[in-house]
């Protein structure tokens, strides 16, 4: 009976151990390579971040339509890729949203919000949902800043854009863009990561 029962504990632990080695990750750390993606942008073509030419970097943002946060920072969205995308950290826009669960994030929304909004930056939509978990977003607006290198496009920022998302004229912290301008001159970005602030992704 005890060499029953040890067995079982045996096999109980076996498999709670590959449970563990096959759970997904939680997400990207900051230090961590992040993969490469093939998303639908808005205008219908398929956009990677090895397809963005002069690139030494770049702004990832996970956002929506619908979400009032995310809505409350496109302006800034759009100034961030306006400011940093000649420098080389363009803004690549990402909707992570499931739109049969929200039907303000369709593609369709997608593309007239783009439209409105003059995005001169990629929007693209996470079809299958499979982008925004290897990340580890849960907010819209949630930003990595990445920089591209030898190893690959490593994590050097998560979360915030900045630390008044009710008013940007409030701003006291500029998250994101002090980790660009930190990276752009070969400096260590200081504050590497914060609390992102939004709406859950619905998934």
């Amino acid at each position: 009976m005890k060499t029953i029962k040890f067995l079982a504990m045996f096999l109980a632990i076996g498999a709670l151990a590959a449970f563990k080695a096959d759970a997904p990750a939680a997400g990207y750390k900051v230090g961590d390579i992040a993969a490469d993606f093939s998303l639908k942008n808005v205008d219908g073509k398929k956009v990677s971040l090895k397809d963005i030419k002069n690139a030494k970097g770049y702004i990832v943002v996970f956002t929506c339509n619908h979400c009032p946060y995310a809505q409350a920072y496109e302006d800034r969205v759009v100034a961030l890729d306006k400011k940093y995308k000649a420098l080389g950290y363009p803004v690549v826009a990402i909707n992570p949203n499931n739109p049969e669960k929200q039907k303000e994030d369709s593609f369709a929304k997608m593309q007239e919000r783009a439209k409105e909004k003059k995005f001169a930056f990629p929007y693209l939509l996470d079809e299958g949902q499979k982008v925004y978990p290897l990340y580890g977003a849960t907010k819209t607006p949630h930003v990595y800043v990445l920089e591209k290198t030898a190893k690959g496009n490593v994590v050097k920022y998560i979360g915030a854009i900045d630390d008044n998302y009710e008013d940007a004229t409030l701003v006291k912290q500029k998250y994101v863009e002090a980790a660009v301008d930190a990276l752009l001159i070969g400096k260590e970005v200081s504050v590497k990561e914060t609390k992102a602030i939004g709406c859950s992704i619905k998934a």
